[in-house]
């Protein structure tokens, strides 16, 4: 079973769906027959590689929320997101275009680490305060990873994943995702935003039962054992 997951690096709310999907995952007892694949999208393309401010400057300014406002929202999510085992810190967060993060992003899907530097680049964006705009905090990043460091600058430098980040970002216009996180499971079932690990786990388990549906075994027809009906008890009774 395949699950899509679209993401910013710079949301908030993406790194704790991923922390709760996680954990859905880690009980769904046909985990080792799942492919969670990752794709891009920005919540704000237009963000400069680097915008010289705070991340309550950043969303007082360019998106017009109160500063008290957002003061608040950020305590907030940060008290949720340690419910979920993670150290948010907005005041040290660089505010920085995702773009790069996204390349790179492919560049560890195309060697198989991608949930791998999904976590790294979450986790250094609002635990750590790393640019996730420059080149050697993402080289850094990828490097801890097991990718090689020359490929990584090249690929950056070269921007040879550009393409795969746009299309993902196409694709998730074409299915009609207006936020992230966003979960596609099985290319039918879709949940949208960080919902709690209970209903990942329901999701899961619907998904994996409509597309593993089970069938019915019976006796031939004119069989001995065909006279026995379904020989099965139910509420009315057992058959003789």
């Amino acid at each position: 079973m395949n699950i899509d997951i679209w993401s910013d690096i710079a949301c908030p709310w993406c790194f704790i769906g991923k922390r709760r999907f996680e954990a859905a995952l880690a009980d769904f007892p046909h985990k080792d027959d799942v492919t969670v694949r990752w794709h891009s999208y920005q919540l704000d393309p237009s963000l400069p590689e680097h915008y010289d401010g705070t991340e309550l400057d950043y969303l007082a300014t360019r998106k017009g929320m109160p500063r008290d406002r957002v003061t608040e929202m950020f305590a907030h999510v940060a008290q949720v997101a340690s419910g979920e085992g993670l150290a948010y810190d907005f005041d040290t967060v660089v505010v920085a275009n995702s773009l790069r993060g996204h390349q790179l992003l492919h560049l560890a899907a195309a060697h198989g680490v991608a949930d791998d530097v999904k976590e790294r680049l979450l986790s250094a964006h609002f635990e750590h305060g790393v640019d996730i705009g420059d080149v050697e905090a993402l080289v850094a990043i990828g490097v801890a990873a097991g990718l090689d460091a020359d490929e990584i600058r090249d690929a950056l430098e070269t921007g040879a994943y550009l393409d795969a980040v746009r299309a993902d970002i196409r694709e998730a216009q074409a299915i009609g995702v207006t936020g992230v996180p966003f979960f596609v499971l099985d290319d039918k079932y879709a949940v949208s935003g960080a919902q709690p690990t209970a209903l990942f786990a329901q999701a899961l388990d619907q998904a994996w039962r409509e597309s593993h549906p089970l069938t019915a075994v019976t006796a031939p027809a004119g069989s001995s054992d065909s006279a026995d009906a379904s020989g099965a008890c139910g509420p009315d009774g057992c058959p003789i």
